[in-house]
This record gives C-alpha cells, sequence and structure tokens, in this order.
C-alpha cells in the first residue's frame, strides 16, 4: 500500500487556518503576526518571502473605507453625538485592521509561494 503525498492546501485556506502552503502543517506564525521561521514539517523558509507591509496597507484601505462609510451612515440615520462615534469606530477599525492582518499576511506568503515569487528576481535566465 502506497502513501500518498498530502496535497497541498490553497493559498486562502492557508492564510485562514494559519498553515504552510507546501505541507499544510501548522503553525504558520509566531505570535499575532510574526512568522516561523520555517515549517517545522517541510523546512520551507518563510524568511525568504519577502511580505512587508502589504497586507496592512491593504487592510488600512479597506477597513478605513467600510468604517468610514459605516461611520457615515450612522451619523445621518441616528445623529448620535461625537463621543459614540469615537467609542463605535476607533476600536472596530483597530480590532479589524489587526484580526485580518494575520489573514492578509498568510495569503500574501501563500500566493509567493505558490506563484513562485522571490526578492530581486523577474525571471530565471538560462
Amino acid at each position: 500500500m502506497s502513501e500518498h503525498a498530502p496535497t497541498q492546501p490553497t493559498p486562502f485556506v492557508a492564510a485562514l487556518r494559519g498553515i504552510c502552503p507546501r505541507c499544510g502543517n501548522a503553525p504558520l506564525f509566531r505570535g499575532l503576526a510574526g512568522f516561523q521561521p520555517s515549517c517545522r514539517a517541510c523546512g520551507l523558509d518563510f524568511a525568504s518571502f519577502n511580505v512587508g507591509d502589504g497586507p496592512a496597507a491593504f487592510l488600512i484601505f479597506i477597513v478605513g473605507g467600510l468604517v468610514v462609510a459605516l461611520a457615515i451612515w450612522v451619523e445621518l440615520r441616528f445623529a448620535p453625538p461625537f463621543w459614540v462615534h469615537i467609542l463605535l469606530w476607533l476600536p472596530l477599525a483597530a480590532a479589524l485592521t489587526v484580526g485580518l492582518l494575520r489573514i492578509g499576511k498568510g495569503l500574501l506568503l501563500a500566493l509567493e509561494y505558490q506563484r513562485g515569487a522571490r526578492e530581486g528576481r523577474l525571471k530565471d535566465r538560462p
């Protein structure tokens, strides 16, 4: 009886579950949003991927747009005092950004792995 190699998770599944994009074993992260140096199971070097600040920048724009739209709607619909806006939107924006940062960073790393992207290389030369 032959053993089958585990299937690679899709980038979205790897990001949502915080698992290695090559073998599917956990954990991908060390702490809140920092990556492990490498996968404990297959040895994939997570440090070789350049995730950078891209996920944080995208999340700030997405969450910022959502929170501003909701704040405008609440203001026009209910007209609450200013302090209610502060109590609602500051914690919500911070929680959404930090909460989604892990998924965004995991997704970018998994997509870089899937596409074979590496820093400072446009294409392989013969």
